[in-house]
């Protein structure tokens, strides 16, 4: 069967998976600098504006955690998902992937955000396969440093290529669900892009190309 593609902030989760992880290494005492989640939101408002230097994010949201081992923060992303993670999915996307899957689909993740974050959420919806922001490691820590290309805009294009080209996949007959303006590289290049509670601007893109959309509410408790 063919390849079923998904972003995951604001695509499969209502929130950013990035933006809440730092406010819990807030909440656990990991960050000493006051001012940390200011400015983590000017850095997201740059995302949100298509401005954003990734490698600059990745150094500053990590700068807490250069102490810890990258067991440590496995761990530590583990917890989060558990904590924080998992009442921000939407239900409907947990359930899209699990038919998806049943029907044979081969179920791909792909996300700006570190990986160690990523791949903990998709631990949480059944997903193995992962593409996110690799980091480079020097004595068991990581170092700030983004490894290779980032998954971020036409990142997103370079890295699933050479995915596909490991896997002996391709994208015939492939969807790619996105909420994101960011990824508008990679829905031009799939057969079939869905956008998926799409951001002001993919959402006029999608009503002048006829793309089909999605939109997703999570449970009320």
């Amino acid at each position: 069967m063919a390849l079923r593609i998904f972003d995951l902030d604001e695509t499969l989760v209502r929130c950013d998976s990035s933006s809440l992880f730092s406010q819990y290494m807030v909440e656990r005492g990991l960050v000493e600098n006051v001012l940390y989640l200011t400015k983590e939101r000017e850095l997201m408002e740059q995302y949100s504006n298509q401005q954003l230097q990734i490698d600059d994010y990745i150094q500053f949201q990590l700068a807490p955690l250069s102490c810890l081992s990258v067991d440590q923060i496995q761990q530590l992303a583990t917890e989060f998902v558990s904590s924080k993670m998992r009442q921000c999915i939407y239900p409907q996307g947990r359930e899209l992937i699990s038919q998806l899957s049943g029907q044979g689909h081969r179920i791909l993740i792909i996300s700006a955000t570190a990986a160690f974050i990523v791949k903990a959420v998709a631990a949480e919806l059944g997903v193995e396969d992962v593409i996110a922001i690799d980091l480079t490691e020097k004595n068991n820590q990581y170092t700030g440093a983004i490894q290779g290309v980032p998954s971020y805009r036409d990142g997103k294009v370079t890295r699933i290529k050479c995915w596909l080209k490991q896997q002996q996949l391709s994208l015939t007959d492939a969807h790619f669900y996105s909420d994101s303006m960011n990824d508008l590289p990679l829905l031009e290049l799939v057969d079939t892009p869905i956008a998926t509670n799409p951001d002001p601007k993919l959402k006029k893109i999608a009503v002048q190309r006829n793309w089909q959309s999605l939109h997703w509410q999570l449970m009320e408790t």
